[in-house]
């Protein structure tokens, strides 16, 4: 019986290794393409990626998908007048921020949903009351059609509402993102125990991609 319950458990060990090895998957959409290499027809997977962007951070600086070149990061949607999700999404976004704020690998980037009001004074303002100061995270404002098309690319829900607290209904999510600008994994922000399991995923694509 024992041997039985030892072995067990080494099954168990070895699954859980073997788990943990696994690479985050790429999500969002995908094709298959076919093409020629040495005079044979092979298959390739097109995986969705982020798209370039330009919008302007909380110290009026240009950021675009070049701020990101060989780095991975998460992302996030919100606006500062956000009277429901977004404060429990910003604590939990500020986890990430402490774990990794002297990590070079890892940037972070919110995007306001409001920018009509979420001008760059006023995002400095909200950065610094974050006690934010330096470019690892960048708050983002810009062309508001821009912006929500952008939360699509990050296959994020978000859309003006008359009717949702503070005029605008979207999502908590917060999107990791890979050095090939692949989305790799989500989590609610709005669930601790989802932002737990994200910085262990954080940790799994360092350690991949670096």
């Amino acid at each position: 019986m024992k041997k039985y319950l030892f072995g067990v458990a080494l099954i168990v060990l070895f699954a859980a290794c073997q788990s943990d090895n696994t690479p985050l998957p790429i999500l969002g959409h995908k094709d298959i393409v076919e093409k020629t290499v040495k005079g044979q027809v092979v298959k390739d997977t097109i995986y969705h990626t982020i798209p370039n962007f330009k919008f302007t951070n909380q110290y009026g600086k240009a950021v675009t998908l070049a701020t990101f070149e060989d780095k991975i990061y998460v992302s996030d949607f919100f606006f500062t007048s956000c009277p429901t999700i977004c404060p429990t999404v910003k604590a939990q976004m500020h986890r990430i921020y402490e774990k990794y704020q002297n990590d070079d690998r890892l940037l972070m980037l919110s995007h306001t949903l409001d920018p009509k009001r979420d001008n760059v004074e006023k995002l400095h303002k909200y950065a610094k009351k974050l006690q934010l100061e330096g470019d690892k995270w960048n708050f983002v404002t810009g062309d508001k059609e821009e912006l929500y098309d952008m939360a699509m690319k990050y296959l994020v829900a978000a859309s003006e509402d008359a009717d949702a607290p503070g005029g605008i209904t979207h999502s908590g999510k917060i999107v990791l993102i890979d050095k090939q600008k692949r989305i790799r994994t989500y989590a609610d922000g709005t669930e601790a125990k989802q932002v737990t399991q994200l910085l262990k995923d954080i940790d799994k694509l360092l350690n991949e991609e670096f």
